[in-house]
């Protein structure tokens, strides 16, 4: 991508000159949006890599070292993380490269911080395509696949499922059409970097920043390398002893693609805790969110209720169980994760559990209780 600027640093008059901001991403909108900050003397850039206090930063004039200035109490300043579009005052013979601001994100995927506080931990930003990353040399877990949709639909980006290692599984066209059925309005690609199957789909269905989200083993490093053309990303064999995968990818880092685009690797994923996806929940579930328009109550939690269209959807055959069950779990993780946060809904749950606690014990305590 290559546009005209009146700036120094993203005017090129030839290919062969294209900047080093296109190449990552920048375009014409961001450009005018940075007027201000360059009246001020600050350039734009893209954070490659962000560690604690420091971050490699991609500019016009190259790729720099820069460090974070640290918000004061009153500041309410996003940290910068990989894949941020930034403003950087530029090194001085005093003083080094630092990011003072960090610019409006357009997408962030964010999951619950394994502190399990009410903070979110922001795993890449202004992201154009999550691909979710699923080995089909293990069992697919359906469960986790709806996970990870609820996050990358609650992100912004588009999301896409791309299913690796198809040398190494019976039947790879049944087990797509079976993570087709849990993941609605999402493109699902079978693919297998050894034999070449579905890589020329994969390379079409992917577009502008692409980040790759999955567990450790998943191949999606592998498919990284393929993308890039080259074996940059580091790669591992899977533990012979349980079949999980080592962490060969051990920080976030942006590539640019040799074909455009952007290229967001991620180590592997051992948990992806939810953090605000109404929205995304809504989408990853959108069969049941439709059906429930047609329920007796609007606020019909189906579960018991009559006139229940999702129960009516289940009893008919229409809706699997399974897929009503890990709706209805991972909305009383995100009721538990808001309740973090309000302290009038966790009062307000902590009195369910209290309530459904005590009509157990009566239950027991009922001269026909039987165990």
């Amino acid at each position: 991508m290559i546009y005209e600027s009146s700036s120094e640093y993203t005017t090129f008059t030839t290919p062969e000159r294209a900047s080093t901001l296109a190449d990552h991403g920048w375009d014409a909108e961001r450009d005018r949006s940075f007027a201000h900050f360059r009246a001020d003397g600050l350039v734009p850039g893209r954070i490659v890599r962000a560690e604690r206090g420091l971050c490699d930063v991609v500019t016009g004039s190259g790729p720099i070292r820069a460090t974070v200035r640290r918000p004061s109490d009153t500041e309410d300043r996003l940290t910068p993380c990989t894949g941020d579009w930034v403003a950087v005052r530029p090194a001085t013979t005093t003083d080094s490269a630092a990011v003072e601001e960090v610019l409006e994100r357009r997408t962030a995927v964010v999951r619950s911080s394994a502190s399990r506080t009410s903070d979110g931990q922001v795993l890449a930003t202004n992201v154009d395509t999550v691909a979710v990353v699923v080995s089909l040399a293990d069992p697919v877990r359906h469960g986790r696949i709806e996970r990870m949709l609820a996050l990358a639909w609650e992100s912004g980006a588009t999301p896409v499922v791309v299913l690796t290692k198809a040398d190494r599984c019976a039947d790879p066209d049944a087990a797509a059409a079976e993570v087709t059925a849990v993941a609605p309005g999402v493109e699902v690609l079978v693919t297998s970097v050894a034999t070449g199957v579905g890589l020329e789909a994969l390379v079409g269905a992917l577009c502008g920043t692409i980040v790759l989200l999955g567990p450790s083993g998943a191949g999606k490093s592998t498919l990284g390398n393929h993308l890039l053309g080259e074996d940059r990303l580091a790669t591992g064999a899977v533990r012979g002893s349980d079949g999980k995968g080592r962490h060969t990818t051990a920080w976030r880092e942006l590539v640019p693609l040799p074909a455009g685009g952007v290229l967001l690797d991620t180590p592997g994923l051992r948990g992806v805790g939810l953090h605000e996806v109404e929205e995304g929940l809504d989408q990853a579930f959108s069969e049941i969110t439709e059906l429930a328009g047609e329920c007796r109550f609007s606020d019909c939690a189906h579960s018991a209720e009559p006139g229940c269209a999702v129960l009516a959807a289940v009893e008919a055959g229409r809706l699997t169980r399974r897929r009503l069950d890990s709706y209805h779990r991972l909305q009383r993780e995100k009721a538990h994760a808001a309740s973090r946060t309000d302290a009038r809904l966790r009062a307000e749950l902590e009195r369910s559990r209290k309530q459904g606690a005590r009509l157990i014990r009566d239950i027991k305590k009922s001269p026909n209780f039987k165990v």
